[in-house]
């Protein structure tokens, strides 16, 4: 969550359109942080707003945009899990953020599907290997929809759920993690419909699959599902500790494992576990799920991504925002060792306001996070020491993003805050936008993009 690109805006004016390249139009809720790559830009939505009148109805929509002027290039429809209302909840649409690579687009669709998509779309034909579009974007038992060049092109398609027995809940999330020739996805396995158990407690909640082929070549050994207490929504980081690259995973149930990077695939078909960090060792560990709707105590997870800098981890943590205690915090320890690394890797601890799903954005020796208290942070990367806080005018499920000597965060209540980023605490500007605002600020090519749950804003600064 921190960029390096210069000349953004301190503010901008939808209404007058003062600093406004171009407005997007989405669907009704959007929860995917956009993707900038080779002209194009990728947001997961929903079809509320339907770009093709052929697909009527609920789906999960990938969109695909034209960088310049915000134009539809293409789009994945997805239908929805049906009827299974806890595994894809109805008008969430897709949440996984794309990664892109050189001609190939990956995302995780509504479905818990893991795909490989052209990033031209069908306006170069239909490659494969796979060639069933038309039956993938049609619901079951309705008649074939046929395909055009605004229509996704599949390369290969893994579904978790078939293939592996994942039992994802609410919805599938994942940043897909691309190192070398391999993906690394969270599954996000969770509890059944009434909040009561993990119904699939073999399956994994890390995997790796080949990025050529979509084979799958590894997953955790670690059998988290029975601790897991709602659902597994945290994507994978990685970086290099002690000359060997490590992949950072937080659970369902609150732990932090470090994994072996792979050079190849394992003969065992599991990932190498390094170390695990229980981010919250005070917290229940048996029997979790008696804990559900105990807002006092409970277990902690990990919604956010953990973010290696310099050697040390930094993780926010604590009570399901619906189903756990109102406690959250900002924990920072060493990535090095082997174990079980609890008790001695711990550095600090520096509580947020009640939940957290922010992943933290550390740059210049401070650490910038929001939280679900409405209260954005900036505290010491060495020490925690708090420097600031700063109140909003409601929860933030957004991360912060700081780029050009500026914090972008964007809340629930609509509202698009605009700090200084430095110990010194100044407010630049504050916008208030069409609706709430759940996916977070990201900077390409001095152009800074806001989606709100119904628009995708392009905003450039005044001296371009």
């Amino acid at each position: 969550m921190v960029s390096d690109e210069t000349g953004l805006p301190d503010g901008f004016d939808p209404a007058t359109g003062r600093n406004i390249k171009w407005i997007a139009p989405l669907g009704t809720e959007t929860y995917s942080t956009p993707v900038i790559s080779d002209g194009k830009v990728f947001i997961g939505t929903n079809n509320e707003r339907p770009r093709d009148p052929r697909h009527k109805g609920d789906r999960g929509v990938l969109l695909c945009l034209n960088e310049k002027d915000g134009t539809l290039c293409w789009q994945l429809v997805v239908p929805k899990f049906i009827p299974m209302r806890f595994r894809d909840w109805p008008k969430t649409g897709i949440c996984s953020p794309a990664t892109v690579e050189a001609d190939r687009v990956y995302i995780v669709s509504n479905r818990g599907e893991v795909m490989c998509l052209d990033i031209e779309g069908m306006a170069n034909g239909n490659d494969g290997p796979y060639k069933d579009e038309s039956r993938h974007i049609t619901p079951a038992g309705e008649d074939l929809i046929g395909i055009t060049p605004k229509d996704a092109d599949i390369l290969w398609l893994f579904d978790m759920q078939s293939e592996l027995g994942v039992h994802q809940h609410d919805s599938a999330h994942s940043s897909i993690l691309l190192h070398g020739d391999y993906l690394y996805v969270n599954t996000s396995n969770g509890l059944d419909d009434k909040h009561t158990h993990i119904p699939a407690t073999d399956a994994p909640s890390l995997i790796v699959l080949d990025k050529k082929t979509g084979r799958l070549i590894a997953k955790d050994g670690e059998r988290i599902g029975p601790r897991i207490f709602h659902s597994t929504w945290s994507s994978p980081a990685m970086g290099t500790v002690d000359g060997r690259s490590l992949v950072f995973f937080c659970g369902g149930d609150g732990v932090c494992y470090a994994f072996e990077a792979l050079q190849s695939p394992p003969a065992t078909g599991k990932l190498k576990k390094v170390w695990r960090f229980d981010c919250d060792p005070a917290a229940p560990k048996e029997n979790v799920h008696q804990y559900v709707r105990n807002h006092n105590e409970s277990p902690s997870n990990v919604k956010s991504m953990p973010v290696f800098h310099n050697g040390r981890l930094y993780v926010t943590y604590g009570g399901d925002i619906w189903w756990g205690k109102n406690q959250a915090w900002l924990k920072c320890f060493r990535a090095a060792g082997t174990g079980d690394i609890t008790a001695s890797a711990e550095l600090w601890t520096y509580p947020v306001e009640r939940h957290c799903c922010s992943t933290p954005a550390v740059h210049n020796g401070l650490v910038f996070v929001a939280d679900c208290g409405r209260m954005i942070h900036c505290v010491d990367a060495e020490t925690g020491k708090p420097y600031w806080t700063h109140q909003t005018k409601g929860d933030m499920w957004a991360s912060t993003l700081v780029a050009d000597g500026k914090v972008y965060v964007g809340t629930r209540r609509g509202d698009f805050w605009v700090l200084a980023a430095s110990k010194d605490k100044k407010e630049i500007s504050s916008i208030k936008l069409d609706g709430p605002i759940h996916a977070s600020p990201i900077a390409a090519n001095g152009v800074l993009y806001v989606a709100t749950m119904k628009n995708l804003y392009a905003i450039e600064g005044s001296t371009r």
